[in-house]
Formats: structure tokens, sequence, C-alpha cells
């Protein structure tokens, strides 16, 4: 019957916390005044405070982690109740546990009262799951619907929300299976939501934060006490000087040191900017620029600024990790006129010298088979070297028959050596169990069924295989091929980046300089339709039945097979190991080739416009 205590969750930490030195850089006694922004975040949060959701997105290396800590040492010790606490993943929620949750019961005395100890007998204490007076606290990963629907919670901590997989063992959403465990706590309920976001339409804590009242830091200028929250356009610096970073008062105009900072962050208050969609939810958003003194500085985030120029993936992890903002992919198609015009000239039938092994895509069409062969070197550097249609539909063998032996084929590269397709990547979208019985009759060495998923996933791209079941002569057959899932969004991103690099000038190569890692060279015989194929979608942003924007790949022109199947051919050279090969597998590839470098390449700075070299169909005789 005793309510809960008018102690704030800030309170609490300076009372009892104690930072251990396994899982802090400053180990002792946990001090607020050294993050000060953490302290309303951490009110917020307290059972005394009215709302029921508090998000927080935000820049690495600001405390956030420690504050959502705090938040449970203080249930467990103030206001127990069952919590659910959720990481993207299962292990990561073991390694929480042990790296984390550990040293926060074992190194604060009025916790480790409370918790029991771990034994081998004893369940009340196990790698994910800790039981005190009043309640438990339950660890899970956002991949596990199993932990996420385990039990009510009055308490939700969700850790890196914008990692978590789109849905929990095809159960749905694990943010909303999550707070679905909170419905009869009512206004109770207490849950935290954190994350560095990801990228602008799929990021959640983007969108929670856009649902709250966006509430900004703002610190008083040390010279004209204007009250401002800091932006990165202010921090300025000498090009090649880090060292000279300042930043400047919107206000005022005057320079201010970083030595200024730990003051402006003592005298520094929270503003809401908008009004919320649910009254019961406050958001946060803070960057590295409020990193305190002795953490992340200001010239360390200059000199990053300055490492990232020339790479988009650079420059998204700076804008993730530093600045706490959603990347924007630029999914504009390019004009399919400059792809057609930079076209480049070289031996018809063979491998420029920079391609060092090749892949291929297969797009099963309903009456033939459609596939491009490209080129891969350093850097993913591509160049197409082929396209073949074969007609005939995935119903007649000898469909399957042509497919093989264009599998078969060689092609010769300029240094003279005879080079195989290393890996066909085939969809199988239409017609599964024909593909599935043609790619498992080839082997797993060579061909990889697919299935494209629409979404992004920077980090794993492509995932599996598993084993899927199919059927041959109308029986299943026991062991089924092997599939793998592609986020086509990924590589499609990928792929109009790349287009989009800026190429050396024909002096430029002259002098030695390369073309950038990436770069898609084109021959001459791609004809215009191709070319229009190629850039035949864009992403755009489109709102769902919520009213929440994604982005989402949408067709420019009815037939898109040329993207499709370079999407296919860079998913089979992930599949091959291309991403993850070390320096020594590059040059071994290039030794065996006796590879020149790529700026004597007879294709470089020779774009002209020449008649096509005719594609090459396949046909055979009784068939339409």
């Amino acid at each position: 019957m005793r309510p809960d205590p008018l102690l704030t969750v800030s309170e609490w930490a300076d009372r009892h916390r104690v930072l251990s030195s396994r899982a802090s850089a400053e180990p002792g006694r946990y001090r607020t005044a050294r993050t000060p922004y953490l302290r309303e975040i951490m009110d917020c949060l307290s059972p005394s405070h009215p709302c029921r959701r508090v998000v927080f997105m935000k820049g690495a290396q600001v405390g956030a982690t420690e504050a959502g800590n705090n938040f449970l040492g203080f249930i467990i010790h103030h206001a127990p109740g069952p919590v659910l606490a959720v990481q993207p993943t299962v292990e990561m929620a073991k390694r929480n546990s042990r790296q984390r949750i550990d040293t926060l019961i074992d190194e604060s005395p009025i916790l480790r009262e409370r918790v029991k100890p771990a034994r081998s007998r004893d369940a009340g204490n196990t790698m994910l799951s800790k039981d005190f007076p009043g309640g438990t606290l339950v660890m899970t990963g956002a991949n596990s619907a199993v932990g996420l629907r385990s039990m009510p919670a009055r308490y939700l901590f969700l850790d890196e929300v914008d990692a978590y997989p789109a849905s929990a063992d095809e159960e749905g959403d694990p943010v909303a299976l999550a707070c679905a465990r909170m419905a009869t706590f009512a206004h109770r309920a207490k849950a935290f939501l954190v994350s560095t976001p990801t990228i602008r339409g799929l990021s959640r804590i983007e969108r929670e934060f856009e649902a709250s009242d966006q509430r900004r830091f703002f610190v008083p200028c040390p010279h004209c006490g204007e009250m401002q929250w800091l932006k990165f356009e202010r921090l300025k610096w000498d090009k090649g000087q880090p060292a000279s970073v300042h930043y400047l008062c919107e206000s005022c105009d005057q320079p201010i040191t970083e030595s200024a900072k730990a003051t402006m962050l003592a005298a520094g208050i929270w503003r809401a900017t908008a009004v919320a969609e649910d009254p019961g939810t406050v958001g946060f958003h803070i960057s590295a620029l409020y990193s305190p003194p002795g953490w992340q500085s200001w010239e360390s985030i200059a000199r990053l600024w300055e490492a990232t120029q020339g790479s988009d993936d650079a420059l998204r992890v700076f804008r993730n990790t530093v600045l706490g903002e959603t990347w924007v992919e630029s999914g504009e198609a390019p004009d399919w006129q400059r792809l057609y015009d930079r076209r480049e000239s070289w031996a018809n039938g063979t491998v420029p010298a920079g391609g060092l092994f090749l892949t291929a895509g297969a797009d099963v069409q309903k009456d033939r088979v459609e596939i491009d062969v490209w080129a891969w070197g350093r850097g993913l550097e591509s160049w197409l070297v082929d396209h073949v249609v074969i007609d005939g539909g995935p119903e007649h063998a000898e469909t399957w028959a042509a497919l093989e032996r264009v599998l078969g084929q060689t092609w010769t590269h300029t240094s003279g050596a005879a080079l195989k397709i290393a890996r066909l990547a085939i969809d199988s979208g239409y017609e599964s169990s024909a593909v599935y019985t043609w790619g498992r009759r080839m082997g797993v060495g060579q061909v990889s069924p697919i299935k494209g998923v629409e979404g992004f996933n920077r980090s794993s791209p492509v995932s599996g295989p598993t084993l899927v079941d199919a059927t041959e002569g109308g029986k299943k057959v026991r062991r089924g091929a092997r599939l793998w899932i592609v986020a086509v969004s990924t590589f499609k991103t990928e792929t109009y980046r790349f287009l989009r690099l800026e190429r050396p000038t024909d002096e430029e190569l002259a002098e030695g300089l390369r073309f950038p890692a990436g770069t898609v060279h084109l021959p001459s015989w791609a004809d215009s339709e191709w070319c229009k194929q190629f850039v035949a979608e864009q992403l755009v942003t489109v709102k769902n039945r919520r009213g929440f924007s994604k982005l989402e790949w949408q067709k420019l022109r009815e037939r898109n097979e040329a993207l499709d199947c370079r999407v296919y051919a860079r998913a089979a050279a992930w599949i091959a190991g291309a991403d993850r090969w070390p320096e020594a597998k590059w040059r071994d590839l290039e030794e065996q080739l006796a590879v020149v470098a790529s700026t004597s390449e007879p294709q470089a700075g020779q774009v002209r416009r020449i008649a096509r070299r005719p594609r090459r169909i396949i046909k055979f005789s009784g068939m339409q």
C-alpha cells in the first residue's frame, strides 16, 4: 500500500550508484553533474513524473546506457515491479547482462542486498533473469518473440531500438510487442526507448522522437548569455587544422572555445520544440557535441568529419553516431542518357584488366531468363561483361539446359586467362520450385537461389542460407535447396551511389589517378534500353496507414531487369565473400591474372558512342 517515493532516479544515482572499472572509463561514485543533460531524462523516468514514455535519440558517448542502468537500479531499490529489458538480439542481451547488469548489482551495495547471488541451483539470478523483492528483471533480444511476450511488465528499457529486426520471429514489430506487455499497468507503466538513429524513413527512434515534444538542450553563450542548442553547422575550424575548432554563437557570432563547455552544460536546460501527439510521451535529442570534457572533444569531431569526406558510408556513420541524426538515402535515379554517353570501349567478350572475378545475376520471367555477367575488382569496382537472354519459360527443360551452358562458359581476361562465373545468384520469386530444383542440381558451390525482400540492412544485406522445401516430379524432395535472403534496397541504393561517383578526367588518368572505389563501367554495346532499365526505379518516401514515413523503391518504367540482375550479381559477390576478403586475397587474384594498375587499362577515358554489341539470344527449335 505504500506509495512510490518522491526520490528521483538522478537523486538515487548520486546517492547509491557506483561505477565499475569493468564497465566504465571513470570508475567510482556516479555523478549526474558530469553529464547534466541526463538529469531531466532520468527524472522523467521516476515514478513521480506523469509521463509514460521517454524517448532518447542521441549520438555516441553521451552516457545514455548508464542512464538506463540507473533506471533499473532505482526500480530494484525503490519502485519494484516486473521489468523487461530488450537488446537487439538475445546474444547482445547476454553480453549486456555480464558486462553491465552484473556490475551494476555487484558494485552498488544497496542492490547487492536485494538481488540473490548467482548460484548453480538458484533460479533467482540467472544470465537473463534477476529476481528482487517485489519484482523481477527479465532480459531478452528483440529477435525473440517468446521473450517479448513472456510476461506482463510495468517497466520497459528498450536499448538501441533502431538495431531491432523488422519482425520478431515473423510475429510483428518488436517495439509494439514489448509495449503491449505494459497494458495492464495503465498510468503506472514507464517505457524508456533509447537509440542512435539510422536511416530517414526507417528509423524507429526518429519516428518516436517526432511523435514527442522534441526537447533540445539549450546552453548559454559565455559571451552574450543567449540560450541555444548546439548545431554541427556552427562548429568552425580551418581546413586541415581541427585544433583550431570553435563554436560560433547564433546571437553574437563570437567564437566559443571548448574550455567553456563544462560551464555551459551546467547551466543548460531542456526546452520542448514541438507539441507531442501523445501528451504522455516526452522526447529528447542530443549529439556528441555535448559530450562532457574528457570524452569526445570538438577537435576529435572535426577530425572525424574531415576523415569521412568522399565516403558515403563514413558520412552515414558520422551523422548517426556523432550528430545523432538520421541518414537520408539518396535514391534519385541517375539520368540514363548520362550513363549511355559515358559508355566505354574495350574488346568485346573480354574482361578488362581490373576485373578479378565474375558473378552473374539471373532474373526468371514468364517467357525468358535474363542474365547479366559482371566483373569485380578492388573496392567493388565493376564492369558489365555480358548480357544473355534465354528465350523460353521455366517450365521448359531446354531453358535450364541453356542456363547451365552459360554457367559453364568462359570469358577471356585481358591477361589471356579464361574466367568462369564464380557464383550465379538466381531470383526464386517466379516458379520457385523450378529454380530450387535447378539450383540443387547445380550444387551450392556455384549457384545461389535468392529471394529479394524490401528493406535496408547495411551490416548484413544477405542472410542465410536456409534449407527450403522443393518438389521434383511432383514429389517432395527430402533435402531442399539453400535459399539466401537479400535486402535489395541496400544494393539498389549502393548501385545508385556508385553511379553518381565523380570520374577522373583523361588528363588525371594519364597522370596515374585511379577510378574511385565502386565505379561502374558500362561497355559500348549496352544500348539505350538496357541503360533505361538500369535506372528504372527511384527511392521515395511514402506514408503508411498509421501516418509514419517509410522508404520504398518504386518503378519509373515497367521494365527493370537490368537493375534486378545487377542487384543479384552484387548479392552473388557478397555471398562469395568479396566484402570481407583481406588484402592478401585480392593480391593473390591479381598475381594469378598478372593484373596491371587500372590506370593502364585500355578503357580508361575512352568513352565514345558506337553501335552496340547485339545481345545474344539463345533459341530452341519448336519453341515460340
